[in-house]
């Protein structure tokens, strides 16, 4: 009987959400007021509120208590969603792109097609790519501040597959793996689907806290650290070369493998040497060419210690088989006669310019981010909720990001991340003046 009374009243929340007649952000009576109304008891009450928040219905927070969540938003509202409507303005993912691409693309189509090198681009290629390949992949992490040898360079289908095949390689199902409180979503989803364990760092406007991680490795036996030390993201920090030199220190001495995502370090100009530079022995570098280049273009490459490069060809092997010839060779080309540095230099000019329009037109709204990036964080007033802010864009036909895929916390923060770089200037001006007449609505 009593399980009956419990499963009728999971039933009677599902079906007033479900049909809206209780709106996103609503706060939910607490467990002991539930138990009470119902008569229950709290061992019980929590269980509804536990079903709920498993069906994704309702999300609960230390402190604050039970709300209903906004289950018109597509699941986790950022690496999970599905692509978005072709009238929606898209300020979630980044694809940044130059007018002038799409002529280069025919430009170098053009030239691949009269290569005498043409034929041997359709068969498959050597597991890290070719010897010529990966030695101007050398020459380009060389404008980085990264010095490595042609042979410690595998090229991998993008940054995301560099990522994938370093986990497969280097770690175990239930290994430790110490992130930044708010980290990159796509490494979460890895971490998730490859069954390790993400303990968060705290981390401020410069970096992650090495005292904490420091903290955390004497409690717990971590295998791994996983970091975007030039350009964070979400939050657009950049790791001082003394912060990174700690960092190291503290790897040292419990024996981490460093996971370098340097996915957007070409937005900063005169960064800090890479921590592959610093440790070179204990570092895995991974970057990729399609946000300085196209997102279409799925070509990157991973930097590792000489130790770890048969594993990690055995996981090329076990995965994909070998790097994307034709792809590849345009990237190639393109970093010999000098374009891929020339769109990073543009595109920093870019970011730049994205990043001052939204600091204007978001002028009096707490805003986190670096001045040559290309996305912004918004943390919201503790009485208001990100999923209304969310579902009140996406009535705009705006699509945006909540704190939700990027916290590795258990309790995520009120935020919205803007992605700057994927719709053009005047649409993109049009937008964040959308974007703050909402936020201030709910101020």
């Amino acid at each position: 009987m009593a399980r009956l009374r419990y499963k009728t009243v999971v039933d009677r929340f599902a079906q007033q959400i479900q049909a809206g007649q209780l709106a996103p952000g609503t706060r939910l009576p607490t467990h002991r007021q539930l138990a009470a109304r119902e008569g229950m008891s709290l061992v019980t009450a929590t269980r509804v509120y536990a079903e709920l928040q498993a069906m994704g219905l309702v999300s609960g927070e230390t402190g604050r208590g039970t709300y209903v969540r906004a289950i018109t938003l597509t699941p986790g509202h950022g690496t999970d969603q599905h692509v978005v409507a072709a009238d929606m303005i898209d300020l979630n993912f980044n694809y940044p792109s130059l007018p002038q691409q799409a002529e280069l693309l025919r430009h170098a189509l053009r030239q691949l097609s009269t290569s005498g090198d043409l034929a041997s681009l359709l068969r498959y290629q050597p597991y890290g790519g070719r010897a010529h390949d990966r030695a101007v992949m050398a020459q380009y992490l060389a404008h980085r501040g990264l010095i490595v040898d042609a042979g410690q360079i595998l090229i991998v289908n993008g940054a995301q597959d560099g990522l994938a095949i370093t986990v497969m390689a280097r770690l175990n199902p239930g290994d430790v793996v110490a992130v930044d409180a708010l980290t990159y979503p796509g490494f979460r989803v890895l971490a998730d689907m490859l069954h390790l364990e993400l303990v968060p760092i705290p981390a401020d406007n410069h970096g992650p806290d090495i005292a904490a991680l420091e903290k955390l490795c004497r409690s717990r036996r971590i295998k791994a650290i996983y970091t975007m030390p030039t350009m964070n993201n979400p939050l657009g920090w950049v790791m001082s070369e003394n912060h990174r030199q700690q960092l190291v220190a503290v790897a040292r001495k419990y024996s981490l493998l460093i996971i370098e995502d340097a996915a957007y370090a070409f937005l900063v100009d005169d960064a800090p040497a890479p921590i592959a530079q610093l440790a070179p022995d204990i570092t895995i570098y991974i970057t990729g060419f399609s946000k300085n280049v196209a997102a279409g273009l799925r070509v990157g490459l991973v930097a590792a210690p000489p130790a770890h490069i048969a594993s990690l060809e055995r996981a090329i092997r076990a995965t994909t088989w070998s790097t994307p010839g034709v792809m590849t060779a345009m990237t190639i080309e393109w970093i010999r006669d000098g374009t891929v540095l020339q769109l990073e230099r543009e595109k920093r000019e870019d970011a730049q310019y994205r990043q001052a329009m939204a600091r204007k037109i978001l002028a009096g709204i707490s805003c986190v981010g670096h001045p040559s990036s290309y996305f912004l964080w918004i943390p919201l007033a503790e009485e208001v909720r990100a999923d209304q802010i969310a579902m009140a864009l996406m009535r705009e036909q705006i699509s945006v990001s909540t704190a939700e895929p990027f916290a590795t916390t258990v309790h995520v923060p009120h935020a919205i991340r803007l992605a700057l770089g994927s719709v053009t200037p005047d649409v993109l001006q049009s937008a964040l003046e959308r974007v703050r007449h909402c936020v201030m609505s709910y101020a």
